[in-house]
């Protein structure tokens, strides 16, 4: 089977050459559908983070090659061109997926091919695979601070869990209303909603959260509303005069990406939580940032996923060159352990979870759609599976330790190795 010119491009920087002397890096993030808003800026970041390192000489002395494909926000399609990428282009790592039911459709393929996938974007944990590293926040790295900071900052008394109806809004909330209630917050005044892909109408919604308020409560919010469905509430929020100060949001999914589309001036004040935000005040961000704004536009802005691929991407080139070798189960080993400046200040360290070590960064929306850092703690370990519900607290993960991502720690024993999909 070959790969048509709209399902692929293959992208080299520096002189032509023979495939064969190529390292090929297959990009896997949707270019079209409600996830492009989203996606199509980590597939920007990989052609610039491998013309970079091209640049530079390449990985043992051969250039990489880009294989860009377009899954279309169609999640049974990620895993179709997951397929295509290992077994027809024969890329050597993958970079890619944003919603965690595509990565869910890519498991099966890449535990099956054995390839490997660096998945960069927040989720709800419950997994550790051998074959992907997660370089995006678990619940513990984003989730749970963010919640502390509603509780114990803002004294937020009433919550409204407004999300996306897929797999990391629903367990997310699922850990989320654990913890509430562990923390004293009534099951009544947890108001949970999800919505479809691409939802308009939030009328209803917004309607309901205010009503949260009507006895004299502080509610929040807390959404994992994915895509292009956030202008939509954002925009409704505004229409029935809601400000920060009176119901305030804090978003999973929303950055400064997808603030760029917003009219953001009736967002200020509403919160984000991340592991980093481009007004980071660091060397190291001011130099990825001018670097971006050289290759992608002035007007382009940078943010947490992006962030994620830069940290992954190098520590996937640092474990390649100390290894010799592309061998996939040879860079695994090789990834555990390795650590890379991140773009706030501190250093991520890859576990033996393939989680990262990472801040966590709460930020509230200035009137330019960039983030005024409000509250930023000391990198945490990424927990793959979260001490809030019961069964998963005597899960752990631990591959070059005990060759297995769910362990249970009361048998002692390893549940599976595959992953559930």
């Amino acid at each position: 089977m070959m790969l048509s010119a709209t399902a692929a491009t293959a992208l080299m920087s520096g002189a032509a050459m023979a495939q064969d002397d190529t390292i090929k890096v297959g990009i896997l993030h949707s270019l079209s559908g409600t996830m492009a808003i989203s996606e199509t800026t980590l597939k920007d970041t990989m052609l610039m983070l491998i013309e970079q390192q091209n640049a530079k000489g390449g990985v043992m002395g051969k250039q990489l090659e880009a294989v860009v494909v377009d899954p279309a926000s169609d999640w049974p399609l990620f895993a179709e061109k997951a397929r295509e990428l290992l077994t027809v282009s024969e890329v050597d790592v993958m970079f890619g997926c944003w919603t965690s039911v595509s990565r869910k459709s890519v498991l099966p393929v890449i535990e099956e091919l054995n390839g490997l996938l660096f998945y960069p974007v927040q989720y709800e944990g419950e997994e550790s695979s051998y074959n992907v590293f997660y370089t995006g926040a678990a619940p513990n790295q984003q989730a749970i601070p963010a919640t502390d900071y509603y509780l114990e900052e803002l004294g937020v008394e009433k919550f409204a869990l407004l999300g996306t109806d897929y797999v990391y809004p629903r367990t997310t909330n699922n850990i989320l209303e654990s913890y509430l209630m562990d923390k004293g917050i009534a099951e009544e005044d947890i108001f949970v909603n999800y919505t479809p892909f691409g939802h308009s109408d939030w009328s209803k919604i917004v309607s309901d959260v205010v009503a949260l308020g009507a006895d004299g409560k502080k509610v929040g919010v807390i959404s994992t509303i994915n895509g292009d469905a956030n202008v939509g509430f954002y925009k409704e929020l505004a229409a029935q005069g809601v400000s920060a100060e009176d119901i305030p949001v804090v978003a999973f999914s929303v950055g400064e990406e997808e603030l760029s589309g917003f009219d953001t001036s009736e967002l200020v004040g509403h919160l984000a939580a991340w592991n980093y935000f481009q007004s980071a005040d660091t060397a190291e961000n001011e130099e990825f940032i001018a670097a971006w704004k050289e290759f992608a536009g002035e007007d382009r802005v940078t943010n947490d996923p992006m962030e994620a691929h830069y940290i992954g991407f190098n520590m996937w080139v640092n474990a390649v060159e100390e290894s010799g070798t592309t061998d996939v189960d040879t860079v695994i080993e090789a990834m555990v352990g390795q650590t890379f400046p991140n773009l706030t200040g501190g250093t991520a360290e890859m576990l033996p979870n393939h989680h990262l070590t990472k801040p966590v960064l709460i930020g509230e929306i200035l009137e330019d759609g960039q983030f005024d850092i409000i509250s930023e703690t000391d990198p945490v370990p990424g927990d793959a599976w979260t001490d809030f519900l019961p069964e998963s607290a005597v899960l752990k993960s631990d591959w070059p330790g005990l060759d297995c991502g769910m362990y249970n720690t009361d048998t002692e024993t390893c549940v599976q190795k595959q992953s559930n999909y």
